[in-house]
């Protein structure tokens, strides 16, 4: 993996917004658009997943980025039952279930061994570094 310099450079942000995307997707082409307070529920917790990844990053400490995932992950499970919510509904058809749960489930995985790699880590994170003595 190569130096990460800002927080796009993040796999499971990249993911994040994958699910952001193919949430905004399917409000749009599907019925369920029309369910207004599930689909704004939908586009809060897509939206939350990759902007906590964001903030975490932003804050430059570790034990600050580690509870941001956390958040995130909690955003994932919430988009979970949503689809749930959608499909009990006849909203949301089981292919495309089928296909955004495996989607969450590869972000929570990635989200939980990021978490575990920092909880494991020596770093502490950028605003932790001495400044160069040069």
């Amino acid at each position: 993996m190569g130096k990460i310099e800002k927080f796009e450079d993040l796999e499971v942000w990249q993911l994040a917004r994958k699910i952001c995307i193919s949430v905004d997707k399917l409000l749009n082409q599907t019925p369920l658009g029309k369910n207004y307070a599930l689909a704004n529920q939908m586009e809060r917790s897509s939206g939350s997943i990759m902007d906590n990844i964001a903030e975490g990053f932003g804050r430059g400490g570790n034990p600050e980025f580690h509870n941001f995932l956390s958040y995130s992950k909690g955003s994932v499970a919430e988009l979970k039952s949503q689809f749930y919510r959608s499909m009990d509904k006849n909203l949301l058809n089981k292919e495309d279930f089928e296909r955004l749960e495996a989607d969450c489930n590869l972000l929570e995985n990635k989200l939980g061994a990021f978490m575990y790699y920092l909880r494991r880590s020596d770093l502490k994170g950028i605003k932790f570094k001495k400044p160069d003595s040069n």
